[in-house]
């Protein structure tokens, strides 16, 4: 049953043994943030059922339990003076996790960002290949990128070049027409000078039988927040249009099986990071830990109602709804084909 009630966190449980939570918890009376939250978890669960029903069935049990760990990421949380706890799994697929991995880059990064004058927003991309040669070629990208780095880094020792400085990461698209996919770099750099020596570097490096000048891309950032997430954000495209256009409908899907691949081939590789820079030194911050008597809640995530509910009251936390089209979509339109 899921009732319909706000959460009474301020009530007192009794004859409940003390617990200890770790870190410093999130701000509980933030309604929105409480729905989101509500979200993301939805959405992780559904994905991550339809992931291990993939691995299943290619016999791929190594992720398997990376997958479980991600199912079960904040399943069971508690409260306490005006604080949400409750363990991570860490995982990149894991919607909940990277959204505070996300918060954490911001934090780092922006304050250095906001001190370049007129950054600029690079793609460098190649030909999209089948699954087979999936993993070689994001090698393949990623030593393109670091020869690129080598070059000019020696150049600039011997006075003799710029120093390239930004950050980028690395993100794959999946075309489910063609069944190919696309792993390509998203950069920040410093300036305009940069954003076309990478972009020519990269064109030289892959010669046009592997890219041409129009795939790449390069434009001035106006808003450094905005653009800093978009670097940021997760590292494959979980909602992917099918023929990586909208169509007259609007309509998505969402292809697992080509999601786990994708997983799969990035295993063991930074996703995120950044060149050229040192970030400022930070206070070294030891997690806090603390001790809860007795005046905690208990709650427990509910699909069925896609909220936690209180193991004591069968009160709802977040009170999220979601959309129809969401549900419908994470219902109905998920593959798990093979590809």
């Amino acid at each position: 049953m899921c009732l319909n009630t706000l959460a009474q966190t301020e009530t007192n449980y009794y004859d409940k043994p003390a617990i200890i939570v770790n870190g410093n918890g999130s701000d509980l009376n933030n309604s929105k943030a409480l729905k989101g939250k509500a979200k993301r978890k939805m959405i992780t669960q559904k994905m991550v059922l339809n992931l291990i029903d993939v691995v299943n069935r290619n016999g791929a049990d190594e992720r398997k339990k990376s997958y479980w760990n991600t199912y079960h990421c904040q399943n069971r949380i508690f409260t306490a003076n005006g604080k949400l706890y409750g363990k991570y799994c860490k995982n990149r697929f894991c919607t909940l996790c990277c959204a505070i991995r996300k918060a954490e880059l911001i934090n780092k990064y922006l304050p250095v960002i906001k001190e370049w004058e007129q950054p600029y927003f690079v793609t460098l991309t190649v030909k999209a290949f089948e699954l087979k040669y999936l993993r070689k070629l994001i090698l393949k990208v990623m030593a393109a990128f670091n020869r690129i780095m080598t070059k000019y880094r020696k150049r600039h020792q011997r006075g003799k070049g710029i120093k390239l400085v930004g950050i980028k990461s690395l993100e794959c698209n999946f075309n489910p027409i063609k069944k190919t996919y696309n792993p390509h770099l998203h950069l920040i750099v410093a300036n305009k000078e940069m954003a076309d020596t990478l972009i020519k570097e990269w064109l030289q490096i892959w010669t046009r039988k592997y890219t041409i000048g129009i795939a790449q891309d390069s434009k001035p950032i106006n808003d450094k927040e905005k653009a800093l997430i978009e670097i940021i954000k997760y590292g494959s495209k979980i909602f992917t249009e099918p023929d990586l256009f909208k169509n007259a409908y609007g309509e998505h899907n969402i292809y697992a099986a080509a999601l786990d691949n994708i997983f799969r081939s990035m295993q063991g590789l930074r996703i995120f990071e950044r060149f050229g820079f040192d970030l400022p030194k930070e206070n070294s911050r030891k997690e806090t830990h603390a001790t809860v008597i007795k005046n905690y809640g208990e709650w427990i995530f509910n699909p069925a109602c896609f909220d936690w509910i209180n193991a004591d009251s069968g009160q709802r936390l977040s009170n999220y709804e979601p959309l129809p089209q969401l549900i419908e979509l994470l219902n109905n339109r998920i593959d798990t084909d093979l590809v």
